[in-house]
This record gives C-alpha cells, sequence and structure tokens, in this order.
C-alpha cells in the first residue's frame, strides 16, 4: 500500500459517488443484490490528482455478433476496457479544443513535426496516467486468485484432445504442468496449468463464445501500443500508464509479474522501443487499502443474493454519467469516436473510406507494427477479433 496508490483510487471512487443513483447497481425487485466492477483514469501533476474518466460493466459481445455491430454496439464493456475508451474520447475533446484555437490544460500544440513525429498535439509532460481497477483485471493477472478461491487450487489437467498449438510464453511458469503451451483455442477462466498465456474474456459456460481478449492480456498490450486508440495515435504520439493501482484483495504479485512485468511473459520486449516513439513501457502495479463500495465482495458481506449488474457506464470530466447503451451508437463507439474525430479542425485521413480503411492508413504503420511484434515475441496466440471495421461515414 502506499498514499499515492490510496489517493488515486479515492480520486476515481469519490467520482464514481457524484454519477446519479441510475446509473448505479442496484438491488432488484426480487431481493438480488447487484455489484460491478469499476476502473478509472487518473490524471496526477505535481500538486493535482483528477480521475478524468471512469467506467462499469462486465459484459462483451460474441464474435457472431460482430458483422452486425456496425461500428455501434461495443465490443468488449468490461470496465477497464471502457475506462480506456472513455479516456480516448476525453483526448479527442481535448484536442477539438486545441484544433478550435482554445487551450487545454492536458494537451499542447506540437513545437515541430517529423515523418515520425507527425501528431499536431503531444500529452503534457507535466502530467502522468493512473489506473485504478476495482477487480483483477480478468485473465492471467487473475489466475491464482481464481485458483485460490477453487475447494482445490491444484492446476488442472489439459484434456489429451486440446493439443498446444504455440510455444511456451512463460519462460518460468509457476505452478504449471510440464507443457504449459495454450490450449488449440484461446480459454476463458479454464486450463489453471497454463499460465502467462493469453486468454479470451471469461464467460458462463453455456454462453455464445467472445474473441476479445482478456482484460490482462489488453492491458499488457497497452504497455506498447500505449493507452491511445489508432484515431488518437493519429494526433498524439503514445501515452503511457505509470500505474495500475488494485485492492489488496485482488493483488498477486506472482501473476501480476508474470503478466505484466520484464521478468515475465514480456520478458523478451524488455527495453524494446520502436519508431515514432513507441517502446515497452511498463507500469507499476500497487496496491490500495480502499475498497469499492459495489464490488462483489463488498456486496457479499452485506447482503444473501449477490449478482452481476448489466449495467454499463461510461464518464469524462466535464460531460456527466452517461449509460453505455449497447443497442445504440454509444459516445465510446468506434462510429461516434470517428465521427467526433471528424468534427471541423480534426479531419485530413479520416475523411472518407471506411474505419478499416482508416486502422490501414499509412500513418499508423509503426503502431500496427508494435502490434505485430508483440504479439509474435510476448503475446503469442493473439486471435484478432475481425468482423467489425468494414462500415463508412
Amino acid at each position: 500500500m502506499s498514499d499515492e496508490a490510496d489517493t488515486i483510487a479515492l480520486a476515481v471512487l469519490e467520482e464514481f459517488t457524484k454519477l446519479p443513483a441510475k446509473r448505479k447497481p442496484a438491488v432488484r425487485d426480487n431481493g438480488l443484490h447487484e455489484w460491478v466492477p469499476l476502473s478509472g483514469i487518473v490524471v496526477k501533476g505535481s500538486n493535482s490528482l483528477k480521475c478524468i474518466a471512469l467506467a462499469t460493466g462486465m459484459k462483451c459481445l460474441p464474435a457472431t455478433k460482430l458483422p452486425e455491430a456496425n461500428g455501434i454496439a461495443i465490443h468488449d464493456w468490461h470496465a477497464e476496457i471502457l475506462a480506456i475508451r472513455a479516456f480516448n474520447v476525453f483526448l479527442l475533446h481535448e484536442c477539438r479544443r486545441l484544433a478550435r484555437g482554445e487551450e487545454s490544460e492536458y494537451l499542447l500544440p506540437r513545437p515541430s513535426s517529423t515523418p515520425e513525429q507527425f501528431q499536431p498535439f503531444i500529452w503534457n509532460p507535466e502530467f502522468t496516467l493512473h489506473m485504478y481497477c476495482s477487480e483483477a483485471p480478468c485473465g492471467d493477472a487473475s489466475m491464482e486468485l481464481i485458483m485460490s478461491a477453487q475447494p482445490d487450487a491444484s492446476p488442472w489437467d489439459v484434456p489429451p484432445s486440446l493439443s498446444p498449438t504455440h510455444p511456451p510464453t512463460d519462460p518460468q511458469p509457476p505452478r504449471t504442468n510440464s507443457n504449459p503451451s495454450p490450449p488449440a483455442t484461446l480459454p476463458g477462466r479454464a486450463f489453471f496449468s497454463h499460465l502467462g498465456i493469453v486468454r479470451r474474456k471469461p464467460s458462463r459456460g453455456d454462453a455464445p463464445l467472445s474473441r476479445s481478449k482478456s482484460c490482462s492480456d489488453k492491458l499488457a498490450l497497452k504497455q506498447c501500443t500505449s493507452l491511445l486508440s489508432s484515431l488518437n495515435s493519429l494526433f498524439l504520439p503514445p501515452v503511457y500508464l505509470t500505474s495500475l493501482v488494485l485492492p489488496h484483495s485482488q493483488f498477486s504479485d506472482l501473476a501480476c509479474r508474470r503478466c505484466f512485468s520484464p521478468s515475465g511473459r514480456m520478458a523478451s520486449l524488455a527495453g524494446r522501443t520502436w519508431a515514432g516513439g513507441y517502446g515497452f513501457v511498463p507500469f507499476a502495479v500497487r496496491t490500495t487499502g480502499e475498497e469499492f463500495g459495489h464490488s462483489k465482495r463488498a456486496v457479499a458481506g452485506r447482503a444473501e443474493r449477490v449478482g452481476g449488474s448489466n449495467l454499463a457506464v461510461a464518464w469524462t470530466a466535464g460531460e456527466g454519467g452517461k449509460k453505455v447503451e449497447v443497442k445504440g451508437a454509444s459516445r465510446v463507439s468506434r462510429r461516434r469516436m470517428w465521427e467526433l474525430a471528424r468534427e471541423e479542425g480534426v479531419r485530413g485521413v479520416l475523411d472518407g473510406g471506411t474505419y478499416k480503411e482508416v486502422k490501414e492508413a499509412g500513418a499508423l504503420a509503426l503502431r500496427r507494427q508494435v502490434k505485430k511484434e508483440v504479439w509474435r515475441d510476448g503475446l503469442r496466440g493473439w486471435v484478432r477479433n475481425q468482423g467489425d471495421d468494414g462500415f463508412g461515414i
């Protein structure tokens, strides 16, 4: 625990309390008390600390539904991912302010440009970015916690019918069997004997499968591609997290070192840099004694009947709490973020074509190369979640 970790957590928790009741978990008519994960992005200056984006949520879109999404439906509304998307919406608004001649506290005009550093704006170096999560990120960073919650915490053997297809991803995987390679398809919470591997979002056994990678995997990737979306990478050079804050009860030092650190599955990327300001920039994982009042643990401590909330909320500074409508075009959806980026003053490569063509633009070639190398050398087994990028505006 550190004082800074506590203040980061409190900044998110206090901002959440300001949201209207309809944006928070409730007690259902049948007496079931809802819980939900919460994540937030905090900006820290020399004498300031402010939560600028937060989100709740715990669902994701089945892979079979991607062709119907049309840039509107959110693929992944786990709190961590929604918070990062909300942060990117915040940045797009800040870019628009600068483009219109207004001032931004967090962004600055770039004083000069080069072919590799072409973006018109930069992040204000006086500020660092931190993330609070009320739950351990699903996937590799939470496997020890899941195992310890089982009646038998021993690793599970992989059925012979699921033969491995990739080489080991953790040079010294703890608590594994003799063959730590991932199974033929991305697992969710299963196969405890396989640690340090890429996993899909967990779901009920009878639920349609999703190809959305776990929050652990996506956060590990962000240590290389930065917090910026592909759209924001056209306006800003990489912006990285400094720390990730988790409650004591949701922290496994072994799991987090294996998942995120240069000594774990990302070891082959340690010290690596790429053109365009990209590099492997590991964040510190810190713990806090502060607990979210709507966490599963807190709710279970005061109610007999507990269930997950279907509510997903995204909030950014200055915009108020707004529900993420899964069936409607949420402001953090691909379509709405593209529309925001194309507004007057923030134009160029974003005009015309399809969303896929924007993501494959030459200006994003360096970012694509970073992802390719991370998938090859660190997060081996990554499967791209395709099917919702052919829409246009």
